[in-house]
């Protein structure tokens, strides 16, 4: 045993050793690809740890501190009724309507709280894929024959996804179910009216601040209002916070005064007065010994084993891949000639391709548009729509820390061979 240690230590050097010997620095295409793996990374930071992935963190902790068991097994636990445990999933993950990676820690609340496999596994899908807006751009913008698509597809797969995975993992299923059972289950820590407007509170947040520019109607107002409404829901679960959970008042007046400060401060840059808002929080919280504390603790834990791994796999897609009209590694037209038409493989690449990029919420339709206007045909176009939103290579490396490699191959997979089936489906038809 001890030999064999050596020997991977000393294969693992050698290859550390041949990497950097032949490290192709001072080619222009690697060295555009490192900047630009910096560059997404650094977008990332800026565009979705604070708005998207800060509120998931804490909504993914409070999952874990106040909802009750019993009310997740009975709506999402392996025993419910399948109607309702993943019309429960699906519905809620359209509400949320949130990118591949800020769904990940909302997926691993449920999962760890007692959800089933199949119908967390519907919610894991439902999050990023069935989007309302990136629904009705994707007509507008793409066609309304693939919008309604896209809209079908997804609505479909959240649920044949589940189903697949659960009955896949059947044995194991059951054998969890069992176990939760034996389980003493504590009371719930607030009544179901106030768990739900808890959550409302923490939702509003999420929602209201990555709320996406839209032109006309009920979308457009929102979005103009969006910091407004913001601030709102973050009073109101100050207000929750005091009333229900016995935060001190003066914690939470000078949450929200630290949070007008930066506003006046800095003014025409909300983002600014949103982290210090959360920074503030964390310090209110901080300093409670019951079930604040608890719920802070939980939401650090979240943080600690999902940043790592996002930034990592941001990183490595970038360097790949690239950023929306910059190029990684991968040249741009070699993505475009091999999504050209609606073949088996044309649509298996795009499966692929999508399941690796990272796509933040609406910048699929941009980028579709750019490949459609260079030959890539309608199924494919669909596949990535499918799969591309739902999948990416950092979700990858967090879904294993919460189920492991095989479950979480078996997702990937399943969502690439639907999605591939379905574009070649509708490639034909459109033909």
């Amino acid at each position: 045993m001890n030999g064999n240690r050596e020997l991977r230590w000393g294969l693992a050097l050698a290859a550390g050793f041949l990497l950097l010997y032949f490290l192709p620095v001072g080619s222009a295409r690697f060295d555009g690809a490192v900047l630009e793996a910096f560059h997404l990374a650094k977008w990332y930071a800026r565009e979705h740890v604070l708005l998207c992935l800060v509120p998931a963190f804490f909504i993914a902790g409070a999952i874990g501190v106040f909802v009750s068991q019993a009310a997740v097994m009975r709506y999402l636990g392996p025993d419910a009724p399948r109607p309702l445990a993943y019309g429960v999933a699906s519905v809620s993950g359209t509400v949320l309507a949130v990118c591949s990676c800020t769904v990940l820690p909302l997926f691993g609340g449920i999962y760890k709280r007692g959800a089933g496999l199949g119908p967390a596994s519907a919610f894991l899908y439902s999050g990023p894929a069935i989007n309302a807006l990136a629904i009705i751009l994707t007509a507008r913008v793409l066609g309304f024959e693939l919008g309604v698509a896209r809209a079908v597809g997804a609505v479909l797969f959240s649920v044949l996804v589940g189903l697949a995975m659960a009955w896949i993992y059947r044995a194991e299923e059951r054998e969890r179910a069992a176990a939760g059972q034996s389980l003493p289950i504590p009371p719930a820590r607030l009544t179901l009216g106030r768990q739900a407007t808890f959550f409302a509170t923490l939702v509003a947040i999420l929602v209201f601040a990555n709320w996406a520019p839209a032109e006309g109607g009920v979308w457009a107002a929102v979005f103009a209002a969006k910091w407004w409404l913001t601030a709102l829901a973050g009073a109101a679960l100050l207000a929750v916070l005091v009333r229900w959970l016995d935060l001190a008042p003066w914690r939470a007046l000078a949450t929200a005064g630290a949070v007008a400060v930066a506003a006046l401060a800095v003014p025409g840059h909300p983002v600014v007065a949103f982290g210090v808002g959360f920074a503030a929080l964390v310090l209110a919280l901080a300093g409670d010994e019951g079930e604040l504390g608890e719920w802070l603790a939980a939401t650090w834990g979240f943080a600690k084993q999902i940043l790592p791994l996002l930034v990592g796999g941001v990183l490595v897609a970038g360097l790949l891949l690239g950023r929306p009209d910059h190029e990684g590694l991968i040249p741009a037209a070699w993505v475009a000639s091999a999504v050209g038409g609606n073949s088996l493989a044309a649509n298996l690449f795009a499966s692929v391709a999508g399941a690796l990029m990272y796509f933040a919420t609406l910048t699929e339709i941009p980028i579709l548009q750019g490949l459609l206007g260079s030959g890539m045909g309608p199924g494919p176009a669909l596949t990535l729509l499918l799969a591309g939103p739902a999948l990416s290579l950092p979700a990858m490396l967090v879904l294993k820390s919460f189920m492991g490699w095989r479950k979480t191959a078996v997702y990937v997979v399943l969502v690439m061979i639907m999605a591939t089936v379905t574009g070649v489906i509708y490639g034909s038809l459109a033909a």
